[in-house]
């Protein structure tokens, strides 16, 4: 008998069949499942979120209780909350963005694969039929999911207290156009999904330096010094050139859509800048990640 007669051609034992492709996806799907659920069953995943609600809440209470009256002062959009809570969210989320969002984005891709090899479970994820490109796939997902929760979670807290505390009603935009509350409660989920936009490129850095090392808080530490360090250089008249590379430039940008007709043209340099961050980092993650001795 032949050798090939046991083994097949050296064509058909690389090529993997259909039922191995589909039990591969199959795998993938449950493997994403599986991750949403663990990691949306956390408590330290609930706590984050309830932390991030909270800052619209007493946004809104120093602003309900504050006898000051408008000084000028104070974050964007902030002498506007008296007359409408819709501007609450808003509010929360100009002083969310420079450090709640990326402390808590830092936790959760600093985790990804580092508190996996921690746990002594990130070898067992490997015997699956899912792939080691697959599983960075999908820990990449389930923090980009993280992301949007987060984003979410800050503004439905801040039109809920906002309605809860002071009048609401239409909304005038920096274009001095009015809209109704229906348009501004979208116009508040699509600044959600700009600020969601805008911390891939920081998920995709906490992902690489996640492969880097089998301690998970050295991981969140690094991914979160590095978005304050992004910031520093963002603010530096010295490094003009250099601000529009870096991941964090373009973060507070999202008052663009509160114009009439929107202005999307910051939205889209945005966009392509956090995705090149994702490409080259997710590519970093990956040749770190396929080479590396999973011992734990």
């Amino acid at each position: 008998m032949l050798p090939s007669d046991v083994t097949g051609s050296p064509e058909t034992s690389r090529a993997p069949s259909a039922g191995t492709t589909t039990r591969r996806r199959s795998a993938g799907w449950s493997l994403l499942g599986s991750e949403l659920a663990v990691l949306f069953r956390r408590r330290r995943t609930w706590v984050m979120l309830l932390a991030l609600a909270l800052i619209p809440v007493l946004v809104a209470v120093a602003v309900r209780i504050s006898s000051a009256g408008s000084s000028g002062r104070g974050p964007a959009f902030i002498d506007q909350i008296s007359q409408n809570g819709l501007f609450v969210a808003l509010v929360a989320l100009t002083i969310c963005i420079p450090l709640f969002l990326p402390l808590t984005v830092g936790v959760v891709a600093g985790d990804t694969i580092a508190g996996e090899a921690n746990l002594g479970t990130l070898r067992y994820l490997l015997v699956s039929p899912v792939g080691r490109a697959r599983l960075l796939l999908v820990k990449f997902v389930a923090a980009m999911a993280f992301c949007l929760a987060a984003a979410v979670v800050v503004v439905l807290a801040g039109v809920l207290i906002g309605a809860a505390l002071f009048p609401v009603g239409p909304v005038t935009l920096l274009s001095g156009d009015t809209i109704g509350i229906g348009e501004a409660a979208l116009r508040a989920l699509l600044i959600a999904g700009y600020v969601t936009v805008s911390l891939l490129g920081l998920t995709a850095i906490g992902l690489f330096i996640s492969t880097l090392t089998d301690i998970p808080v050295g991981a969140m530490a690094a991914t979160v010094v590095i978005s304050i360090v992004s910031q520093v250089l963002d603010s530096l008249p010295q490094l003009d050139a250099l601000h529009p590379w870096l991941f964090s430039h373009y973060w507070l940008d999202f008052a663009d859509l509160l114009r009439q007709p929107v202005e999307w043209s910051s939205f889209g340099t945005n966009a392509l800048l956090q995705l090149a961050y994702v490409a080259v980092f997710g590519a970093l993650a990956y040749g770190r990640f396929a080479s590396k001795d999973v011992l734990s």
